[in-house]
């Protein structure tokens, strides 16, 4: 069928092709640019049925585990405006049943978000607390960015008997890409009857474990405390 009607013109001069009839040509929508208009229309809806489900399966997160961990109402409901994760849940309730509080377990969730992670550290709070770390420090050293990999050398050093503030200041340490004794080191150290604020003092100065062997050696022959900081004060 052609893609042209005939309509009455008023007035002026005739179109040369149709001769004197008193109509011209006015062309039709093509078929086509219909079928491409339904079609974009399609891909529209299409997407925003995607974006629905995708709404809904957030909704969907199974939040039972954290009220089995006993983790208040309030505390779920702040979890949630986050849109935390099946795995989160998981990692949030060990990290309560690690001796968290529901303070505690929105508040490390928040850090998390706030760095563009999922919260995926619950064994490392929990082994963390086990090992008799308060849970402020525990928060500071998720601040840090230290309850990854070398979480489990923290763990160590707190059972070693090592304090929080050496260990977090260890943590920090690490987080600035600063050179400072092993957890292992400060430890041995401390078997030396090495004094609690000595150790402390050689991780602020930053001390490199390659330095670990000579202090140990000095310690061994007799060098005091104050001996010992003197040599690396100053440098």
């Amino acid at each position: 069928m052609s893609h042209y009607t005939l309509s009455r013109r008023r007035g002026g001069t005739m179109n040369s092709m149709l001769g004197n009839h008193g109509y011209h040509c006015t062309r039709r929508p093509r078929r086509s640019a219909l079928r491409r208009v339904r079609h974009a229309s399609g891909l529209l809806l299409g997407a925003a049925a995607l974006a629905l489900a995708g709404c809904h399966s957030a909704a969907l997160t199974d939040t039972r585990p954290l009220d089995n961990a006993g983790i208040n109402y309030d505390a779920i409901q702040q979890l949630k405006a986050l849109e935390i994760t099946d795995a989160e849940v998981a990692q949030i309730a060990q990290a309560k049943q690690g001796g968290f509080s529901d303070d505690g377990c929105v508040e490390i969730e928040k850090i998390f978000r706030g760095r563009g992670q999922k919260f995926d550290a619950g064994g490392a709070v929990a082994g963390l607390l086990g090992a008799g770390m308060s849970e402020d420090n525990v928060l500071a050293i998720a601040r840090l960015g230290q309850l990854g990999f070398g979480a489990g050398e923290l763990q160590a050093m707190r059972l070693a008997g090592l304090s929080d503030p050496i260990i977090l200041e260890v943590a920090r340490h690490r987080a600035e890409s600063k050179p400072v004794l092993s957890g292992a080191s400060l430890a041995m150290m401390r078997n030396t009857a090495m004094r609690e604020s000595t150790l402390l003092e050689l991780a602020r100065l930053s001390v490199p474990d390659s330095e670990a062997a000579a202090i140990l050696s000095s310690r061994h022959h007799g060098a005091s405390d104050a001996e010992i900081l003197r040599h690396f004060e100053g440098r």
